[in-house]
């Protein structure tokens, strides 16, 4: 389990940085309000009141965010590190898990908390899918075959 550990912390880095990273530049390019209210926002799906906590919140928000990342990077190295297909073929499997990623926090998390309109505006459908595809299965899928591709799984 600890030969685990290093792929899924870089991956969570790796993939949590662009998303997020992403996530600000959108903020800031449609101006839809400003990266504390957007990361105090993530911060309200497990904590509500969130949006009124100022600029720690805003730190709240980016934990929120990294700890889902984190969850969801976990997920997928620990059936990696079981199903050597995943390996052999990490960007096929990267786009998957970046529409696996999607549907999960979008219909299921998101609804969930926030509900909100259905389908989202097609700007947000391709800038979320853009975001969740190539910014963090993509990357995800390639960091796990190649960190585990050194170790004895399969």
């Amino acid at each position: 389990m600890a030969s685990l550990l290093r792929p899924i912390v870089t991956a969570t880095l790796v993939a949590g940085t662009l998303d997020i990273s992403a996530a600000i530049g959108l903020t800031l390019y449609f101006g839809m309000r400003s990266v504390g209210d957007m990361l105090r926002f993530v911060a309200s799906g497990p904590f509500p009141s969130a949006t009124d906590w100022g600029s720690a919140g805003a730190a709240l928000g980016l934990a929120v965010h990294f700890t889902l990342m984190a969850i969801m990077v976990a997920a997928y190295v620990l059936v990696a590190a079981r199903q050597p297909a995943l390996r052999a073929r990490p960007v096929l499997w990267g786009v998957a898990f970046g529409l696996l990623t999607y549907v999960v926090m979008n219909l299921i998390v998101v609804r969930l908390r926030f509900g909100g309109p259905f389908p989202p505006s097609t700007r947000a459908i391709v800038t979320q899918l853009f975001c969740h595809i190539v910014l963090v299965g993509i990357p995800t899928a390639l960091i796990a075959a190649r960190q585990l591709r050194t170790r004895a799984f399969g």
